[in-house]
């Protein structure tokens, strides 16, 4: 599984014809007509496409709220063409610019070029602080540690911590995280859920107390505090 995208906007058409090119390329899609379905299903996606005409608010004040709220990538998809109107898009957050009408291809490439680019700007950050400090990630080391105390991780429970602290309280399901455990794509997700047990073990996680890896019933897994700063 490439990620999952959100297509926002208010034709269904326009919807359709995306999710159906981008399913074929291997991305898990989701649809929102509105501005406040859009933000819903923010939670769960690693990039959205987001149209500035939506009946119930400005698509630019949707990407601001994503923007206060973690950094979801953006491609800004509208019948806008003129430079003002890109230019202002891109300063509320937007990482592209697509204008209508469009080829499905092109829109594709915009959308594998943000997720290499966003996924390789944080493989490439500095070492992250969660909850006060409670929980430290390294990724260029490999080192976790929480309070002061050093965790010795697996690869794989290495790499479910990482993908969960890329982007704390958002939701992954079990099998995005199985898509994202290298070496492993033929396991069924209860793999997961093994790997998540030990990991929870390992950062002293435990019953009746606030979790830093908190299980979302019906859906998956989330980091359940913030980054610091």
């Amino acid at each position: 599984m490439r990620g999952t995208v959100v297509v926002v906007d208010d034709e269904t058409k326009i919807r359709s014809l995306v999710r159906s090119h981008l399913e074929r390329d291997g991305y898990t899609v989701l649809e929102a007509g509105t501005g406040a379905r859009a933000l819903e299903l923010a939670r769960v996606a690693d990039l959205m496409i987001l149209d500035l005409r939506l009946p119930d608010r400005a698509g630019e004040d949707v990407a601001r709220e994503l923007r206060a709220a973690g950094g979801l990538p953006i491609i800004m998809l509208t019948a806008k063409a003129d430079e003002a109107q890109r230019i202002a898009g891109l300063r509320v957050g937007a990482d592209d610019y697509v204008t209508k009408p469009f080829s499905l291809a092109e829109l594709a490439a915009r959308v594998d070029a943000v997720l290499r680019r966003t996924r390789g700007e944080a493989a490439r950050t500095e070492p992250a602080s969660f909850g006060g400090g409670m929980l430290r990630l390294d990724a260029e080391r490999r080192e976790v540690s929480v309070g002061d105390r050093d965790v010795d991780l697996t690869r794989a429970e290495f790499e479910l911590l990482s993908t969960l602290s890329a982007r704390p309280g958002r939701v992954w399901s079990r099998t995005e995280l199985l898509s994202r455990l290298s070496g492993e794509h033929e396991s069924s997700e209860r793999t997961v859920d093994a790997h998540v047990k030990n990991l929870r073990r390992k950062l002293g996680d435990r019953s009746g107390q606030p979790q830093l890896v908190a299980t979302v019933p019906g859906v998956g897994y989330k980091l359940a505090v913030e980054r610091d700063g």
